[in-house]
């Protein structure tokens, strides 16, 4: 019923009760299938099963549930789930995989640097990709004024002259952190595709399509990050059902980037 930070302005102000008792304390624990949660007096709905989807996301849309400035956001693309949002975020003109959920602490451990959950990319670059450009991006290096990555895997895949292609895996995720660093040394991209988080790839998913994680692909989140999942998630993924996939039509696909998303994940 509110983002998080609407939610604790609610519990400060005192209008959150638990079993009748006003709870002005943040970081209090509530169990929404045992206790009474109310807003106001008025109880609110008792939680449903977490939801989690995957998503290949177009370049021209901006990862995030609303946009002041108007632009399509990822929100466009998959289904109208209450309580839905994005796990981290590409840059509007980046492509690949994102995953959604409606489980908060999930996502904290698919995106939060501590958890150490891999991000993998594949970047087509212009400029020269010589050894020494290797190792700069490879090891910390500063992409801004107080600013430094903590190192990345880098491998180069296929060089011409005109055009390199990169494999790059993170383990954090600073802004924009991949553009950064190819400027930092003078290369400039022109093509970025997400094709792993964790365990879970891009696969042959089209951009602009979506489908739900099986059950097996939200452990692997979690294995991931050397933690088990709640119980609750794999009762209520499995509740699911088989895995569901929609496209939309009109999202305008680029045959280039299904071809490097494709690749990208072998």
């Amino acid at each position: 019923m509110a983002s998080r930070r609407e939610a604790e302005r609610l519990i400060i102000d005192g209008r959150v009760s638990v079993d009748g008792v006003t709870v002005q304390e943040l970081g209090t624990r509530a169990d929404p299938l045992r206790h009474r949660i109310a807003v106001d007096g008025r109880p609110i709905a008792r939680a449903v099963a977490p939801r989690y989807l995957m998503l290949n996301k177009p370049p021209g849309y901006v990862t995030t549930a609303d946009d002041p400035d108007g632009r399509p956001t990822v929100m466009q693309l998959v289904p109208p789930v209450p309580g839905l949002f994005p796990v981290g975020r590409l840059d509007v003109a980046s492509e690949g995989l994102i995953l959604l959920t409606t489980d908060g602490e999930w996502a904290q451990r698919a995106s939060h640097p501590r958890y150490g959950c891999q991000k993998e990319y594949v970047v087509d670059v212009t400029g020269v990709v010589a050894p020494d450009v290797l190792a700069t991006m490879r090891a910390p290096m500063a992409i801004g004024p107080d600013d430094r990555t903590t190192g990345a895997r880098v491998d180069l895949v296929t060089s011409t002259r005109q055009r390199a292609r990169l494999r790059i895996v993170l383990h954090e995720g600073r802004n924009r952190q991949i553009r950064r660093m190819c400027e930092t040394v003078g290369l400039d991209v022109v093509e970025l595709v997400r094709v792993r988080v964790g365990g879970i790839s891009l696969g042959k998913l089209a951009p602009g399509e979506w489908r739900e994680l099986a059950a097996h692909e939200v452990e692997m989140i979690s294995r991931h990050v050397a933690t088990k999942p709640p119980a609750r998630v794999l009762r209520g993924v499995r509740r699911a059902g088989a895995p569901a996939s929609g496209a939309l039509t009109d999202a305008g696909p680029r045959t280039a980037a299904r071809r490097d998303a494709s690749r990208g994940q072998r």
